[in-house]
């Protein structure tokens, strides 16, 4: 496998599994929390709040990017905020983990807002009615009965971030050993002659990981109906 893959290859993969680790990482207690409150809360602006979550979805992967570069770039009005802490995205690795979390922060939320919503809430209503706190009913009942839900949801999101090219290429360009991903590597392999069998060996290596996350993810939904239909 170590000769398999040239260096700025293993380079690719491995900044790939670095953005995709910590964009599921840092973005699951956010999506756990929106996952619940549109599944158990209303609110208003809850369809607001439900259309925002899902729009990196719809809109082109590009206009994100766009977005992402004029809010969080040293120009923006949070990015230039953040520059003067020392914390810089734009260009930066960390531009592509923050780009990565918001494309995959809808499915993550989407799997796991399902798991809570196959709970049956009369149980949690009893735990309620024993004097037991939200918080308490939450961690005791709710968690666990909707934890194979969480963890799709992070190997979607993991598979998702692995995958995203418009919105890093747009927000921290493509440069080799910095912020080029899988897919950014793809790209740059297939415009230079004799970069064919490189860009193939990383698709194939997409293919795998996407296809891993997607054969455990549904494993893991299977399971997760399968707990909550034996209660």
């Amino acid at each position: 496998m170590t000769d398999w893959l040239g260096p700025e290859e293993w380079r690719a993969v491995a900044l790939s599994l670095k953005v995709s680790f910590w964009a599921t990482l840092l973005s699951l207690p956010l999506g756990l929390w929106v996952a619940y409150l549109l599944a158990r809360r209303e609110f208003p602006g809850k369809q607001i709040v439900n259309g925002l979550v899902h729009l990196p979805l719809i809109l082109p992967p590009v206009v994100t990017g766009y977005l992402l570069l004029t809010t969080f770039g040293t120009q923006g009005p949070i990015g230039g905020f953040l520059e003067s802490f020392g914390v810089v995205f734009a260009f930066r690795w960390t531009g592509a983990a923050l780009a990565a979390a918001v494309m995959a922060f809808p499915l993550m939320v989407r799997a796991i807002r399902l798991s809570i919503e196959a709970v049956d809430p009369k149980l949690e209503q009893a735990a309620g009615t024993l004097g037991a706190s939200r918080v308490w009913v939450f961690l005791t009942i709710t968690l666990p009965l909707i934890l194979p839900g969480i963890i799709a949801g992070a190997i979607l999101a993991f598979a998702k971030a692995m995958g995203e090219f418009g919105a890093t290429i747009t927000f921290v360009s493509n440069i080799p050993g910095q912020t080029q991903t899988v897919p950014s590597a793809i790209y740059a392999f297939l415009q230079v002659p004799g970069g064919e069998a490189s860009a193939w060996r990383l698709v194939i290596v997409s293919v795998v990981v996407a296809m891993s996350a997607l054969l455990l993810s549904e494993w893991l939904a299977r399971r997760a109906a399968a707990k909550v239909g034996g209660i």
